[in-house]
């Protein structure tokens, strides 16, 4: 794959920051390491909450919550972080957020649901769910679910558990999500080398996740394994191009679709995955995190501009 063709000079940039406090063999050091360096790569990346936007710390049903409000929303954005089940936490997304929540005007509710390997899977699902039955309760506004990554996943599987037991969730916007794709084939061998993320990262990530006993048919763990694609909210999938994971997101709303169902892929072209940390530094994320923030405030408002 030549990277070197597909990839522009502001996004190399970009990976090469990255590399400087997050190296390509992250995933061969020691857990408490490789969050260390997650977090401070995340620190050197961060930017300052929009002015206007609040922010308060809270528990939902012994869930960390981090409730982000600009004005007086009338619509709740449930958030899930990414960083494969291992790393992450409120702090690491918290700009992204608060950026969300200014461009929106919706609440935004962050998520900090327990990491692997010292919980396994369901243990993230199981938060997951309690943090949503507790917006649902606090708050009582129409929800979108939205997450990055392995967040991404949790938000999909929240999606089709919620079915018939969680009433107003207006959509999902998944941002490069990890869905359960097979990655013997597509873009998981396509770019098996990408940069920030490879195909052996998921595959770890994989088998951290839930101690090796990688589960079957199971939706809450990789929701591209349910059978049933019907009933799910209208949703937007948001994909790099130059990522293992692309094509979950492909094969998610084609499914959606088959199943009568609105979805709406769109891959960025020369992108890799994270790229949401480099929103002010390439136009391409830039551009990227502008139609992010249209999905989630168009959602919110019942409309779908993707016809």
């Amino acid at each position: 794959m030549n990277y070197e063709r597909l990839i522009d000079e502001e996004t190399w940039a970009f990976i090469r920051r990255t590399a400087e406090s997050y190296p390509d063999d992250a995933v061969e050091l020691s857990i408490s390491d490789q969050r260390r360096l997650y977090d401070r790569m995340c620190a050197d990346f961060r930017q300052p909450r929009p002015n206007g936007v609040i922010t308060q710390d809270m528990s939902a049903d012994s869930v960390p919550v981090r409730v982000y409000t600009a004005g007086t929303p009338t619509r709740t954005v449930v958030y899930f972080h990414g960083g494969g089940f291992v790393v992450g936490g409120l702090d690491s997304h918290d700009d992204v957020c608060a950026e969300f929540c200014a461009q929106t005007g919706y609440r935004i509710v962050a998520v900090e649901y327990r990491l692997c390997p010292e919980h396994a899977h369901p243990a993230q699902f199981r938060d997951s769910w309690d943090a949503l039955n507790w917006v649902v309760r606090k708050f009582g506004d129409p929800i979108v679910l939205v997450g990055d990554s392995a967040g991404g996943n949790l938000a999909a599987a929240l999606a089709h558990y919620a079915r018939d037991r969680v009433e107003n969730i207006l959509g999902q916007v998944l941002i490069y999500p990890g869905l359960g794709g097979d990655t013997s084939k597509g873009s998981y061998v396509e770019h098996a080398h990408a940069p920030l993320l490879t195909r052996e990262d998921v595959l770890f990530y994989e088998r951290v996740r839930c101690g090796g006993n990688i589960p079957e048919g199971d939706p809450s763990f990789a929701p591209l394994h349910d059978t049933n694609f019907v009933g799910l909210p209208p949703t937007v999938v948001v994909t790099a191009d130059c990522d293992p994971l692309r094509d979950d997101g492909a094969t998610y709303c084609k499914r959606i679709t088959a199943a009568g169902g609105t979805a709406c892929w769109i891959n960025e072209s020369g992108l890799i995955h994270g790229y949401l940390r480099a929103r002010t530094s390439v136009k391409r994320a830039a551009d990227s995190f502008e139609r992010i923030s249209v999905a989630i405030e168009a959602l919110g408002q019942g409309l779908w501009p993707y016809d």
